[in-house]
């Protein structure tokens, strides 16, 4: 009797596990999870929608939806791993790429000797010839170096050093 008057019914069963095999308890309203799984899967949801619309904005060629339509960032969880169709979501196409033009840059390398190949990294020597060296190889003697140090030098000290010459005087 007591329950008809509050409204409140006793459990017929005992807790509920979450449907995720996480370990914590679940309710029929978050469909028998517990509320993290919950709003995992609910976002996991609105970040399907968003990949089905922005995928069908780039088919159809209509980039003034794009560019005005804020994208929800990606929230990555330890529980459910996100699929890597719905990861692209988050890189926008760029106005070059959606007019036909395709600007891709080349991928640097580790820097390396140019004689030897040996990773430099932050550590290597610039030559004047215009090449990176490792340490056994930075000195001009030890790489070949086609650059001409002598008329570097000689051009260097006459621009450092004009040329003076007084005017003679006359004699009386």
């Amino acid at each position: 009797m007591e329950h008809d008057e509050t409204g409140c019914q006793a459990p017929l069963e005992g807790p509920i596990l979450c449907i995720n095999n996480c370990g914590f308890f679940g309710s029929p309203a978050t469909m028998n999870m517990c509320s993290k799984c919950h709003k995992d899967m609910l976002l996991k949801q609105e970040q399907a929608k968003l990949a089905e619309s922005s995928i069908g904005n780039l088919m159809n060629g209509s980039s003034s939806s794009v560019e005005t339509e804020p994208v929800a960032p990606i929230v990555t969880t330890d529980a459910l791993p996100i699929p890597m169709e719905l990861q692209i979501v988050g890189e926008l196409p760029t106005a070059s790429v959606l007019n036909g033009i395709v600007e891709t840059k080349p991928k640097e390398g580790p820097s390396r000797c140019t004689t030897c190949k040996k990773r430099v990294g932050l550590t290597g020597f610039s030559c004047r010839c215009g090449n990176l060296f490792c340490g056994i190889h930075r000195y001009s003697d030890k790489h070949d170096c086609p650059f001409d140090y002598r008329t570097a030098a000689r051009t260097a000290i006459a621009k450092a050093n004009p040329l003076v010459k007084a005017e003679k005087l006359n004699k009386i």
